[in-house]
């Protein structure tokens, strides 16, 4: 243990000091991208077992739970799969590992895991420290080699986030099917989600969130499914820290300064909009359960495009069909079943 503390405290030294162009607290170009927060522990690394009993006695209700819970309402595993649960070295990574480990353990059905690292070019050093927080943590990691920071930097150099996400999600799931896993897990927990669905509204146009779940198109029979969905960042982070644990930071040597530029000026944004609406995150995460298909101009799915118009005729509210069935009656009302005159004079949006 004493020889990972040493390590990962060499290695945010080194980080810390080339860290002057971008403030304090921020990795330089170093051994992380620049614009990466530096995540530290709050005391000396503690052993596996205490650890493993942390998850299911101190963080039981903010990790532990919510973890089963999401696994349950989305219906991520069935018996037989076999996932691969796709490890960065992150915070975030990391604790899904070990709560799949947990998982295991209390299994009502058998399942299998497999943990992977796709190396995209991380500096040796980053990689060091995760093979040896791994060791400790009592994951069998299988780390494989795709030089992806280098062949973004070539095809995409200005804004590379979104063909590296891609290029990495396609190398994951190839890597599964190798393996003979049928699932893979990653790491996006519940901030994500509402990030993700801000990023979309404010800078993309469209509605629309991260999904706990998705059949991939491209590789038939490989599922992506995110157990972490309704896990808060702060308690990651507070686990992490109390743990003893040093994570790898993003650890993007491309263009980690941009990406996550933008994932801090929405945190602030939340934390503004939180003064007028204390819950306005979870408001945020509930309406894209509850989209009124009714009240949208258009949408997409399956790849076409639709629009309100296409069905608006055939649309009768049931006021309109009592209206006409009193007039097939013979009541009185020589304008039933038809928008008189005052009303269209009167406009707006009003509701007759």
């Amino acid at each position: 243990m004493k020889e990972i503390e040493a390590f990962g405290q060499a290695v945010s030294d080194t980080v810390l000091s080339n860290a002057a162009d971008t403030g304090p607290g921020i990795a330089g170009p170093g051994l992380s991208g620049p614009g990466c927060e530096i995540i530290e522990p709050e005391g000396p690394l503690k052993s596996l077992r205490e650890i493993e009993r942390s998850l299911t006695k101190t963080y039981k209700k903010d990790l532990w739970s919510k973890f089963v819970q999401a696994i349950n309402d989305y219906d991520m595993l069935k018996p037989g799969d076999k996932v691969a649960v796709a490890i960065s070295g992150g915070k975030d990574s990391m604790l899904m590992a070990k709560l799949f480990q947990e998982l295991k353990r209390h299994q009502k059905f058998p399942f299998e895991v497999e943990f992977i690292s796709m190396d995209p070019g991380y500096h040796p050093e980053i990689r060091k420290l995760m093979e040896e927080n791994c060791r400790h943590l009592g994951i069998q990691l299988e780390i494989f080699d795709k030089k992806v920071f280098e062949s973004i930097e070539k095809l995409a150099s200005d804004y590379p986030c979104y063909l590296c996400a891609k290029m990495r999600r396609g190398i994951l799931y190839k890597k599964a099917r190798e393996l003979g896993c049928n699932k893979v897990a990653l790491g996006h927990h519940h901030d994500d989600v509402i990030e993700t669905t801000l990023l979309n509204l404010f800078f993309q146009g469209t509605f629309g969130t991260m999904m706990p779940k998705l059949k991939s198109t491209n590789y038939p029979g490989i599922e992506l499914i995110r157990p972490m969905y309704y896990i808060r960042e702060k308690d990651i982070l507070r686990f992490t820290q109390s743990s003893g644990i040093w994570p790898l930071n993003c650890a993007c040597m491309v263009a980690a300064k941009r990406t996550s530029n933008r994932r801090y000026e929405l945190k602030a944004l939340l934390e503004t909009l939180k003064t007028m609406n204390p819950d306005v995150e979870k408001c945020l995460f509930h309406a894209a359960e509850n989209v009124d298909m009714g009240m949208v101009l258009g949408w997409r799915k399956d790849g076409a495009v639709h629009s309100f118009l296409d069905a608006y005729e055939e649309r009768m509210p049931k006021s309109w069909l009592e209206m006409d069935n009193e007039a097939g009656s013979g009541t009185d009302g020589a304008s039933a079943g038809y928008l008189d005159e005052t009303v269209i004079n009167r406009g707006g949006d009003q509701d007759e």
